[in-house]
């Protein structure tokens, strides 16, 4: 299998050196990423190298049984259940930025706002905040101060609700004043109310259970948080796996590249 990744590697070097290709994804701005695959201890392992690993808490778990890259996913069950990401400098200073999942709701509403995640700031909840309505399968995708974005968002846009068991690829990418949505690699909904200057400071990441709201009940693979916008295209190459490690995540130093068939 290590063979196979470095012959894969060696290969894509020479393609690029023949140079043709369009241009990818990068990993630039790149400071959080979790494949969901395996935990040691009750932690996963921050993919990026970068040391900021996140905890598993209250029931949370890496399933094997739904996945949609690689060896499992984040499973949140219980309303309390979270996984948790000290934060760090990159995290609490960040303005532009995008955040990018599969998400499969494993159930649908149940009357409450239920968290899918949450990037807090001092004194405010959502930098962004990303819910489950109490009433309808939409997303619920805002920020502070004004508590600005979208209301209630899914597949085919504003006021649209996703399906119940079907792994959905989500992007929100905020730029400037404009928040805008992804599904499945194509922009369902444009913001444009969002503050110049979003909250923001030292605060846990947190994907279910929040301080203030109950879980969802979901599973959640490949988590990728920028500290800047991604273009349409980028998101697209992510959804299709174009920015998967290639390298062990244990590695201090993580190779990104092209290849998702060989991830260890």
């Amino acid at each position: 299998m290590r063979f196979i990744t470095h012959l894969c590697i060696a290969t894509l070097a020479i393609l690029v050196g023949v140079g043709g290709a369009h241009a990818a994804v990068s990993d630039e701005g790149l400071i959080l990423y979790f494949g969901f695959d395996k935990e040691s201890g009750g932690k996963v392992k921050d993919g990026t190298g970068g040391g900021n690993d996140g905890e598993l808490t209250a029931g949370a778990e890496i399933t094997t049984q739904e996945k949609v890259h690689g060896a499992g996913s984040l499973e949140i069950l219980d309303q309390n259940a979270s996984f948790q990401v000290e934060s760090f400098k990159e995290l609490a200073e960040y303005q532009d930025n995008s955040y990018v999942f599969w998400v499969y709701f494993i159930q649908g509403t149940n009357g409450a706002w239920s968290q899918i995640i949450a990037k807090p700031a001092p004194g405010a909840d959502r930098s962004p905040g990303i819910w489950v309505r109490p009433n309808e399968l939409g997303i619920h995708y805002r920020f502070n101060p004004g508590n600005k974005g979208a209301g209630y968002v899914g597949p085919g846009g504003n006021n649209t609700q996703f399906d119940l068991q079907k792994w959905y690829h989500i992007a929100g990418v905020r730029e400037g004043t404009k928040l805008t949505f992804y599904v499945d690699g194509a922009s369902t909904a444009e913001y444009n109310d969002i503050p110049v200057n979003i909250d923001q400071g030292a605060d846990t990441l947190y994907v279910g259970k929040s301080p203030r709201y109950r879980a969802a009940t979901f599973h959640l693979d490949d988590l990728y948080v920028f500290n800047r916008a991604l273009s349409a295209d980028e998101i697209t190459e992510v959804k299709d796996g174009l920015l998967l490690p290639v390298e062990p995540q244990e590695k201090l130093t993580t190779t990104w590249g092209k290849l998702k068939t060989y991830r260890d």
